[in-house]
């Protein structure tokens, strides 16, 4: 290392604390905004998972409880994502509010580490890492997927990280395959990634990632036997608990068509043939880019399976936006990919959906019913075009530039 490389790191520990110190000062008003919330409307989710370790420690049913009115919320995730949450119980309610949140934001970094890797390591931004760093930080949690995080309380980031963080990692000091094992055995809809190894022939990571995954479901079964059976065999079956499924929060394919008012046999067969059609294409798209070289998009695209084949899909869980930005934008260099990354960061900083639920309630004939549908299922139409963009349009445009 030469002396002027040696001087920039120097220089680049003071930028970095002034950095943190501008996110923290450019976050504070939407932290300050949910932390301040009525306590009834607060870091909801959070509740659930500390109340679940709290039913725990007190010996009760994790599965019979819910947070008390108005939200009366369930605790709807494995049983090992409830012995993990014994530790929050064990905080106080304020404390665990601000250790969570800071938790959030941690995540949030590791992903844009990690996600925006290429655009980081620019030799034209070297002197500007940190700076440039802390801009994608505060553009990132503006995102409403993001902003979800600070208002529920929810755990979606950690698992982006998690997952994100083995399948990037160069040279991980943990087992490849151990962290995304962890994230599906906490909230299953990271199992996807299980179809991504298995499709892109990753048998090591893969047979790491289900060893995890397996010992962390058994091993309830062994300490919590009732609560195990209780969720697999009961709670697991009714997508209900989960909160109301033609809400507009339900951004899934499935929550776009129950909100069609079709008859149920219906719904179910075009969902069915829908989950097919866009499973083979994104799965092919990841496959074909995990091939290519190219593990962002690849990650990208099986984040957005994640959301869009669930049976629900919030708008919380389209954290994995912010996968998606870095895969378009790239190092940053082509004009033409800049432009679309910004569009769509702008897009999913919009409420979207709401405006659509605007337009329902303003009853304005031939236009709200058709128009308001559309925008209200703005940001699940917007994970499909995301989708389209990953797999046809990117490689096309590198090919172009």
């Amino acid at each position: 290392m030469t002396s002027g490389e040696v001087r920039l790191i120097r220089r680049q520990w003071w930028a970095w604390a002034v950095v943190a110190l501008v996110v923290a000062v450019a976050v504070a008003p939407l932290v300050h905004m949910w932390l301040t919330n009525p306590d009834d409307q607060r870091l909801v989710d959070l509740d659930v998972y500390r109340t679940g370790g709290q039913m725990l420690l007190d010996g009760r049913p994790v599965y019979d409880y819910f947070t008390p009115a108005p939200q009366l919320l369930p605790f709807t995730y494995p049983p090992i994502a409830a012995m993990l949450a014994v530790a929050l119980a064990k905080m106080s309610w304020e404390t665990a509010q601000w250790v969570w949140t800071a938790g959030i934001f941690v995540a949030l970094a590791v992903t844009v580490g990690f996600a925006f890797r290429d655009f980081l390591g620019r030799e034209s931004l070297r002197k500007y890492v940190p700076w440039v760093f802390g801009l994608l930080m505060i553009l990132c949690t503006y995102l409403m997927p993001v902003r979800d995080q600070v208002r529920f309380g929810q755990v979606d980031i950690l698992l982006v990280a998690l997952c994100l963080a083995d399948c990037a990692a160069r040279r991980p000091w943990w087992p490849r395959g151990f962290l995304i094992g962890l994230a599906t055995a906490v909230k299953l809809t990271p199992g996807v990634f299980l179809i991504y190894l298995l499709v892109t022939r990753q048998w090591k990571t893969f047979f790491m990632a289900s060893f995890t995954a397996a010992v962390l479901t058994l091993l309830p079964f062994g300490v919590i036997p009732q609560d195990a059976v209780d969720f697999w065999f009961s709670a697991l079956l009714d997508p209900e608990r989960l909160g109301a499924n033609a809400a507009t929060t339900n951004q899934s394919i499935r929550g776009m068509l129950i909100r069609l008012y079709m008859p149920e046999m219906l719904t179910m067969a075009i969902w069915v043939v829908l989950v097919a059609v866009v499973g083979w294409y994104g799965f092919r798209g990841a496959r074909d880019a995990y091939g290519a070289g190219d593990r962002l998009t690849a990650v990208a695209l099986v984040g957005l399976m994640a959301v869009l084949l669930s049976p629900v899909g919030w708008i919380h869980h389209l954290a994995w936006v912010v996968v998606v930005l870095a895969a378009i934008l790239g190092d940053g260099r082509d004009p033409v990919r800049l432009k679309v990354a910004a569009g769509v960061w702008l897009f999913y900083v919009l409420t979207v959906p709401w405006f659509g639920v605007s337009l329902l309630a303003a009853g304005i004939p031939g236009v709200s019913l058709v128009l308001g549908k559309i925008v209200q299922d703005g940001f699940g139409l917007g994970a499909l075009v995301l989708v389209w963009l990953l797999v046809s349009w990117l490689p096309k445009q590198r090919q172009m530039a």
